[in-house]
């Protein structure tokens, strides 16, 4: 039998997911690590993710958007090669969120951190009366990453999700892991000695209390 350390490996890549409380973060990563919705209490602290893309080991960490965990949050930030920034579509206050509170967190991350700009719940939006447009969110997302090259990427770095139905949400990580994988490679995988437990397969995840 194989033993504990041997076991353990480096996180390819480093992926973080931040937004405000409730916005569907963690709803959004289930639907795309299970395949599944589900509703979920508030995050703690952060939630770890294990997800196999390919011969790839990918570590998602998912931040709790309560405004008391914003240190913590930080923290969890420091080398992540790609963030996804959620916002509820519905809400206007959580994407003002964005730039207020969560991208300064992302100091912390790479430099070449790739920032997704995420809108979740897209199926309960009301077309007709949205406060954010389509336009309007990709003008930021492009803004955000102006110092590194997107132009090689499978077009904005915005998506317009549901995790109740599914729609983008494939492409979402997809596109974050084609930016961020090769380059984890260049650079020998994480530098911070991040690990991974693989003794449960591809798709186990831990919780992260505060």
């Amino acid at each position: 039998m194989a033993s504990g350390s041997a076991m353990r490996k480096k996180a390819d890549a480093k992926v973080i997911i931040m937004g405000d409380y409730a916005v569907g973060k963690t709803s959004l990563i289930s639907r795309y690590i299970d395949g599944t919705f589900t509703t979920h209490s508030p995050t703690i602290g952060a939630a770890f993710f294990l997800k196999q893309w390919g011969p790839y080991n990918v570590a998602v960490w998912d931040t709790a958007g309560d405004e008391r965990y914003t240190g913590l949050s930080s923290f969890y930030c420091r080398n992540a090669g790609a963030a996804i920034l959620a916002f509820d579509l519905n809400t206007t206050t959580t994407y003002e969120s964005l730039w207020a509170r969560f991208l300064p967190l992302l100091e912390s991350a790479k430099d070449d951190c790739l920032k997704v700009v995420v809108g979740t719940k897209s199926d309960v939006l009301d077309q007709d009366n949205r406060e954010i447009s389509i336009d309007e969110a990709i003008e930021f997302a492009r803004e955000i990453n102006n110092d590194i090259d997107i132009s090689k990427l499978d077009g904005d770095p915005y998506f317009e999700t549901s995790a109740k139905t599914g729609y983008n949400v494939a492409k979402v990580f997809d596109y974050m892991f084609q930016y961020c994988l090769p380059e984890a490679q260049k650079s020998d995988k994480l530098s911070d000695g991040s690990t991974i437990n693989l003794s449960e397969g591809a798709q186990t995840r831990s919780r992260c209390g505060c």
